[in-house]
């Protein structure tokens, strides 16, 4: 490829959409190398589920891959209707997450094959990055490695950490599942057995929506620390004003200002939820403005409230979740495990009740963790992820969200040093930003980036070498 060379690692939502923007923003000798280790491009784990579903926790016409063509997806979603003879959906319709993963391949096809071969997609598992100068080699599991000016890690979320307790040996069996998204999590459950999911998130959402698609009958438990689940997104009929609010960068306060104007947005006919999403636009920056004690504080006390609140369930998804509770086929629990008790082809589970010291036991024959992904980079095993620590190329950010960038997504070193040419965006850079779950949130980031980039390689350009103005 003649120019810069820019090697996108993982080709989900986040790093395909940075692919994009790039594509959109450089020059155009600029080429993009977008590697990807599993079979599907564009689409990642979040939107790679067939389950129809499955659906988007926001709104079609929310969910466009640009800020400047705000209603992109809803449009690809009406002109799809039209061609199949469909219903045209509306912009507060909630579509499954697989359509949504048809939309990014769809973006991706369709630069392809007007990209002016700018774009080349490489199937392999990345094992180590290594600097070269002025460029980064990477290598690969099964080809010979590719060179790069600047590599961008968008390697998405890792698989929940194992909950610790007394006896660890029981995640070796196979009664235990540690990754919700794996072929075999749900494989060769009997409709009628019990089983117990360890996390009460939206991935627990999603895991109980596929085994009542798959008819099973048997008693589903759900247990986490505090037993919250998440809360739904409602249509606002009244009349909720929006006040220019002035959001406090201390938990208490915050706290309090939320649920002052809830309370007054309820008063006036609206909603909660009018508040919340109010907030959202600005939580990134709330969140870098907070000292670090009060992020601390956040995280221990807040955290659990703020994800229901802020990452809610489309309410045909919530109807399901709660008739299961009225049917008690689904139970919700709250504590802490204590031990593991495997008898036969069923475990017995011992967990501390929530504010009490008595213990509860519940049996299963299938243990699922769907306690929300790995973020802590010490932990993760990922080969990739192993030879960047090691090599002090990157470090875990102070909070053990995930991986230590500035502000403009350059990843900081064992030492605090800003590496000039190796980024990371999406969940990755949970620490810096908070907010980077949600594609709105995704989107932002990836245009941020993508134009800091090209001002890196037009200054670059202007100035005849590479070295020149990098900076995180």
């Amino acid at each position: 490829m003649p120019g810069r060379t820019i090697a996108v690692i993982g080709a989900g939502f986040s790093g395909t959409l940075l692919a994009l923007h790039i594509l959109r923003r450089c020059p155009l000798s600029t080429g993009v190398l977008l590697i990807e280790r599993n079979r599907q491009f564009g689409r990642g784990r979040a939107y790679a589920t067939p389950n129809p579903n499955h659906l988007l926790n926001v709104p079609a016409a929310k969910m466009s891959a640009f800020s400047d063509r705000p209603l992109d997806f809803l449009s690809w979603l009406r002109a799809e209707a039209e061609t199949e003879g469909g219903e045209a959906p509306t912009g507060k319709c909630f579509v499954s997450r697989h359509r949504f993963g048809s939309y990014v391949r769809h973006l991706l096809n369709d630069e392809l094959q007007h990209g002016r071969d700018r774009l080349q997609l490489i199937r392999g598992d990345v094992q180590a990055l290594y600097t070269s100068g002025n460029s980064i080699l990477v290598e690969l599991d099964n080809k010979q490695p590719v060179q790069a000016d600047i590599a961008v890690l968008a390697i998405g979320n890792f698989p929940p950490e194992p909950p610790p307790v007394a006896v660890p040996s029981f995640y070796e069996t196979p009664l235990y599942r540690p990754d919700p998204w794996a072929e075999d999590a749900l494989g060769n459950v009997e409709s009628d057995a019990p089983v117990l999911l360890i996390g009460s998130g939206l991935t627990m959402v999603d895991v109980v929506i596929s085994l009542l698609d798959g008819g099973h009958r048997g008693p589903i438990t759900v247990l986490s620390r505090r037993g919250l689940l998440p809360l739904r997104h409602v249509t606002a009929t009244g009349g909720a004003e929006e006040a220019a609010l002035a959001f406090p960068t201390s938990v208490v306060p915050l706290l309090r200002l939320l649920r002052r104007e809830s309370e007054l947005a309820v008063s006036r006919g609206g909603t909660w939820q009018q508040v919340v999403d109010q907030l959202r636009p600005f939580m990134q920056d709330v969140w870098q403005a907070m000292p670090m004690p009060e992020r601390r504080r956040f995280l221990r006390h807040m955290r659990p409230w703020w994800d229901i609140h802020r990452h809610r369930i489309s309410g045909p998804v919530a109807e399901r979740i709660d008739a299961a509770r009225v049917r008690s086929q689904l139970n919700i629990r709250a504590g802490r495990i204590r031990a593991y008790d495997v008898r036969g082809d069923q475990v017995e589970v011992t967990y501390r009740q929530r504010g009490t010291d008595r213990l509860a036991r519940v049996t299963a024959a299938r243990v699922v963790n769907c306690s929300g992904p790995g973020c802590d980079f010490d932990r993760i095993a990922d080969p990739l992820v192993r030879q960047l620590l090691r090599d002090g190329m990157v470090r875990p950010d102070a909070l053990k969200l995930g991986l230590d960038v500035s502000g403009n997504c350059a990843l900081l070193s064992r030492d605090g040093a800003i590496t000039p040419n190796l980024f990371a965006v999406g969940p990755a850079t949970k620490g810096a930003f908070w907010e980077m779950t949600a594609v709105p949130d995704i989107r932002r980031q990836c245009e941020h980036v993508a134009g800091h980039i090209a001002g890196l390689i037009r200054a670059s350009a202007a100035h005849g070498h590479a070295a020149t103005l990098v900076r995180g």
